[in-house]
């Protein structure tokens, strides 16, 4: 059953596999700072502590998440369709250290461009089927309070 709509699926779901796997341990976020405070003289202190707060923002999701210990959604017939290094899900990595690097980097860069990076990145998750909602949920609470902290 290979027709249009299925290659199209198949695109889309390979596009949002692509961009989900750039927040994979922040990863992005992360880059993103260190290329700021590079090329930012003038406001290289202000990039450091923002991705600095994005690795700590990361460091305690993960830790939250081996604490708590939920795991990843099983729904019969609906396979995930991202391999993920855990089978951890609550809260959302992703989300969170998005969610942080919206906030702390927010004075640096445009934040509705930051927000709306962040709030693809979380809903990838769920589009892959590797997060219940309530992850990203609370993912995006720990990131935006934890990036507040780090302005």
């Amino acid at each position: 059953m290979r027709g249009l709509a299925v290659d199209k699926d198949e695109k889309t779901v390979e596009w949002v596999r692509r961009y989900s796997a750039l927040g994979e341990h922040g990863i992005v976020w992360l880059g993103l700072g260190a290329w700021g405070a590079t090329l930012d003289d003038r406001r290289r202190r202000r990039w450091i502590k923002a991705t600095a707060t994005v690795g700590a923002t990361y460091l305690t999701s993960t830790s939250v998440k081996a604490m708590i210990g939920r795991q990843r959604p099983v729904v019969e017939n609906l396979p995930q369709l991202m391999r993920t290094p855990t089978g951890l899900s609550f809260p959302s990595s992703h989300s969170s250290s998005s969610f942080a690097a919206a906030q702390a980097f927010g004075e640096l860069l445009p934040q509705p461009l930051l927000y709306a990076a962040a709030a693809g990145m979380a809903f990838s998750r769920m589009y892959l089927g590797v997060h219940y909602p309530s992850d990203i949920a609370a993912g995006a609470a720990l990131g935006t309070v934890m990036g507040r902290l780090g302005r």
